[in-house]
């Protein structure tokens, strides 16, 4: 039996494919035990889950310690950003420290040109020792969405030394080097816990699916890898089946409206379909993965 299980910040709600509704609080310490408490004696054979782990671990900065390998000379990339924000004339705005500290951001000798081509070979043999404390390592270099090459040796070294690595070509392989980064490193901010929650349920059911920023549904291990893109998960699921209510009542064009106990989702939709977009800003990151347009504020 298919049954659905969407954990909020308050409420972990299940509808199951032969009318069962169940509600149980959510444990955060723990979100998997609220998942089995609510499935529990369903015998489901296909669980789809919705979260809110992955975005409420960004915004509560409870994520991994992160380093961030990046092309030498760009060890500030998360810092500098772009000229463009949106606080650019304010001159008390709290920008939040960055989620990698300076000393652990390592430059790698090596470069690829605007168009690809390989400037100077690199060397990852020549990364130093990364801190025992680091628990994720971000890799992001200068124009690696032309070329992975250079992130693949240098994700190669560092899996060797035993590390757990993100690297951007695998996570969000698109130009825009700031976002590119950021992302990954998000990514990797979350991967440790985001990997062992999800692991942690993948028992409660023979197929479980993990719904993505997207709308659409992820295979488990999938989801666990690239846990950036579980960021608007929730919200994404309440915005389809708001769509599909809409749909079955003969509207194919609405605004879609989720309350939960911690926050409010809307989102357009127009012929049937939930407006897409590109990337989205989760707590003042800019988010470079596809997701659901969907605009968020607190409950109240």
């Amino acid at each position: 039996m298919l049954v659905g299980v969407d954990t909020g910040g308050t409420f972990t709600d299940l509808v199951a494919a032969d009318g069962t509704i169940r509600k149980v609080l959510t444990t955060p310490d723990d979100p998997g035990r609220a998942i089995a408490a609510v499935i529990d004696g369903l015998g489901a054979t296909r669980l789809a889950h919705g979260t809110t782990v992955a975005t409420n671990a960004l915004l509560e900065r409870r994520g991994a310690v992160v380093a961030l390998v990046t092309t030498e000379g760009h060890e500030d990339v998360l810092e500098i950003a772009r000229q463009d924000r949106p606080s650019l004339y304010d001159p008390f705005v709290d920008r939040g420290e960055p989620l990698v500290p300076r000393a652990l951001r390592f430059g790698v000798v090596g470069r690829l040109a605007a168009d690809g081509r390989e400037l100077i070979p690199v060397r990852p043999s020549d990364l130093p020792p990364i801190p025992s404390e680091v628990e994720a390592v971000a890799v992001c270099l200068l124009h690696a969405d032309l070329d992975a090459g250079h992130e693949r040796a240098v994700e190669a070294e560092l899996v060797g030394r035993g590390l757990d690595v993100s690297r951007s070509t695998s996570v969000s392989p698109e130009f825009r080097e700031y976002e590119r980064a950021l992302t990954t490193t998000v990514n990797a901010y979350l991967r440790p816990l985001c990997r062992n929650y999800l692991r942690g349920i993948a028992g409660l059911a023979p197929e479980v699916l993990v719904l993505s920023s997207a709308g659409g549904n992820l295979p488990l291990e999938l989801a666990a890898d690239v846990p950036a893109g579980l960021l608007l998960s929730g919200p994404a699921g309440g915005v389809q089946a708001a769509a599909a209510v809409a749909a079955a009542n003969g509207h194919a064009d609405c605004v879609t409206f989720d309350m939960g106990g911690t926050s409010s989702d809307v989102c357009l939709v127009r012929g049937g379909r939930p407006e897409a977009a590109a990337g989205r800003e989760v707590g003042g990151f800019p988010i470079r993965l596809p997701s659901l347009d969907v605009h968020t504020i607190g409950a109240g």
